[in-house]
């Protein structure tokens, strides 16, 4: 392993790539820490401090993992990348709806480079509807307890906010492209789990904290505890790793096509059907839905909404009903939205493929709608025991929130998926100049054969 990672920086583009990664990464981190005019930040961080006793399980809490602690300093980069996660989504929503939208994401490079230019587009349309809301938000002494926020409120600073936070969310947006082009590995996705992992420091000190004994001589956390989160640790781990990884692979088989003198396909390939076809999407998707008005609900004083707000609580029996449902639903909603089993069929009997023992045609299309179907439930179930994880660990065991959520969640999902997507880019650049990768020998001798 470390003669893998030796070997890194013997081959001169990769280690320019590397590199060129590793410095937008260092540029996003010290952006982070930047404060946006007109703000104190000693009382925000105090209300933010407030906001994290109730377990986490709010918008913002969302919104400051994604953000890698930027939201509750309100720095430039308070947005992060979310507005063009959101954007991103969107346009894959409109192009299965949108004929016109369908038929511009199927003209190959042109096509994808217009779908790209409007979802910039709709970030920054994103970023200052999203700041504008903000600034309106800080201003609202009722919002944080009757503390006053913003030193000089107005639309002088409503206007200079949108202003900073619109720039910031660009500015990432660019750092992203630049690595996707220059760097290695997705761009975006480094740059969320740079800001997920940039939190590990501060719950490390908060485990340490609890480990180290008190006044009266003894640990919040005993010695078996820790092991035993430990070894859970490890087996999440493993766990997301086999969930990203894991597929359904279908066998299709191509005719043979004499053409002239020449025979073309009869070769065999497969279809990987993915078991989480939707990746940490649904876990977004469900937590805004089931926090938004959740959050928005506990800032209103009427006894009604508040108690909507109580019963939405993370580590309430209501809260993990209603967050398992909504995350197997959009499992399976995203996978009828991105997987379409008729044209796959169709695209199969116009080059001579069938499945073995299957029909081409509709009888395919029919047999990759079931097996689809099939598969999504396990990995849908899960996804929801991962996801609720965190919030079990920290209501059963009294674990901080911040230290739980590196247990399973959205983050822990992002943060293994990018670094096997990143380790597989690396190892595939290491292969094509005849080093070793970081995999066993008998296991790539054995691909590569």
């Amino acid at each position: 392993m470390f003669e893998s990672f030796t070997n890194l920086f013997r081959i001169p583009d990769l280690k320019k790539k590397i590199l060129v990664t590793l410095g937008i990464i260092a540029v996003y981190r010290i952006g982070s820490f930047i404060p946006t005019p007109g703000i104190d930040g000693a009382r925000l961080a105090q209300f933010f401090a407030n906001m994290a006793q109730t377990q986490g399980g709010t918008l913002f809490g969302i919104l400051n993992m994604f953000s890698g602690g930027a939201m509750e300093r309100l720095t430039i980069f308070a947005l992060g990348i979310m507005p063009y996660i959101s954007a991103s989504i969107i346009l894959q929503l409109l192009t299965t709806v949108i004929p016109a939208l369908e038929r511009k994401a199927q003209q190959g490079e042109e096509g994808r480079k217009a779908i790209i230019q409007y979802t910039r587009y709709g970030t920054v349309v994103l970023s200052v509807i999203q700041s504008f809301f903000i600034a309106m938000w800080l201003e609202n002494p009722a919002w944080f307890q009757g503390m006053q926020i913003v030193q000089y409120p107005g639309w002088g600073f409503r206007m200079l906010t949108v202003l900073t936070l619109t720039t910031g969310t660009a500015f990432i947006m660019w750092l992203g492209e630049q690595i996707q082009e220059k760097g290695i590995g997705n761009g975006m996705s480094l740059i969320i789990t740079a800001g997920i992992v940039s939190r590990m420091p501060t719950a490390l000190f908060q485990l340490i904290s609890l480990v180290i004994p008190g006044a009266k001589g003894d640990s919040q956390i005993d010695p078996f505890k820790l092991v035993f989160l430990a070894a859970m640790f490890v087996f999440v781990i493993v766990a997301v790793v086999i969930l990203t990884q894991g597929q359904r692979k279908i066998p299709v088989q191509y005719a043979k096509r004499v053409v002239g003198r020449r025979v073309y396909g009869g070769q065999s390939t497969y279809i990987p059907l993915r078991v989480n076809q939707g990746g940490v999407i649904p876990i977004i998707f469900a937590q805004s839905i089931l926090l938004f008005p959740a959050t928005i609900a506990g800032f209103v004083p009427h006894r009604a909404l508040q108690g909507v707000a109580s019963a939405l609580m993370m580590g309430r029996p209501l809260y993990y009903v209603m967050y398992s449902f909504l995350i197997i639903f959009f499992c399976y909603f995203y996978a009828a939205i991105t997987f379409n089993p008729i044209e796959m069929a169709n695209n199969m009997k116009r080059f001579g493929g069938f499945v073995p023992g299957i029909r081409p045609g509709r009888q395919t299309a029919e047999y990759l709608d079931f097996v689809m179907t099939r598969i999504t439930l396990p990995g849908a179930v899960f996804l929801t025991v991962i996801a609720i994880l965190p919030g079990i660990i920290n209501s059963r065991m009294n674990i901080p929130y911040l230290v739980a959520s590196f247990f399973g969640g959205t983050g822990l999902l992002i943060v293994v998926g990018v670094m096997l997507d990143t380790m597989r880019q690396i190892e595939s650049h290491m292969l094509m100049r005849h080093y070793e990768g970081f995999m066993k020998k008998g296991r790539v001798k054995g691909r590569l054969g």
